[in-house]
C-alpha cells in the first residue's frame, strides 16, 4: 500500500465547514422555466437552461458544435428580449453545452441583471427543481 503525502487538503473542508467558490460569476442552478434558442452554424435548437449567471451557461442538447465555436443565443423569458453571443467552452454530447458570454447589448444587460434577480429570489426548491 503506498501512502500519498503530497495532496494537499484544505483544513475547512476536514473541519466540515464549506469552501469557498472560485467561480468568478455565482450561479443560480437549474432555473425554472429558462429556455434559450440558439443557432451555431446552421444548427438551431431551443433548449432549457441548466444553470445561468452572468459570466455564462449551460444548456441541455443533443447537438455538440466544437468548442470556441461562436453561438447566438435568444432567452425565451418573461423579462423580455434578451440577445447574446457566446462561445462554446466545453461540449458533452448527448448532455449539453458550457458557454461564456462575449457580447451583450446594452439593452439586454439590464433584462439578464433582471433575470438574475429574479430566479435567486425563487424559493430554493424551484431553482433546484428538475
Amino acid at each position: 500500500m503506498i501512502l500519498r503525502t503530497d495532496i494537499r487538503v484544505d483544513k475547512r473542508f476536514l473541519a466540515g465547514q464549506s469552501i469557498p467558490s472560485r467561480r468568478r460569476y455565482p450561479r443560480v442552478e437549474k432555473p425554472h422555466g429558462v429556455w434559450v434558442y440558439w443557432n451555431c452554424k446552421g444548427r438551431e435548437d431551443t433548449s432549457q437552461v441548466r444553470d445561468l449567471s452572468t459570466g455564462g451557461l449551460f444548456v441541455e442538447t443533443e447537438e455538440a458544435p466544437d468548442v470556441d465555436a461562436t453561438i447566438r443565443l435568444d432567452f425565451l423569458v418573461q423579462e423580455g428580449q434578451i440577445r447574446a453571443k457566446a462561445v462554446v467552452r466545453h461540449a458533452k454530447r448527448g448532455n449539453g453545452l458550457g458557454l461564456k458570454f462575449t457580447a451583450l447589448t446594452e439593452e439586454d444587460g439590464p433584462r439578464l441583471a433582471a433575470l438574475m434577480t429574479r430566479l435567486r429570489s425563487l424559493p430554493r426548491s424551484r431553482t433546484n427543481s428538475k
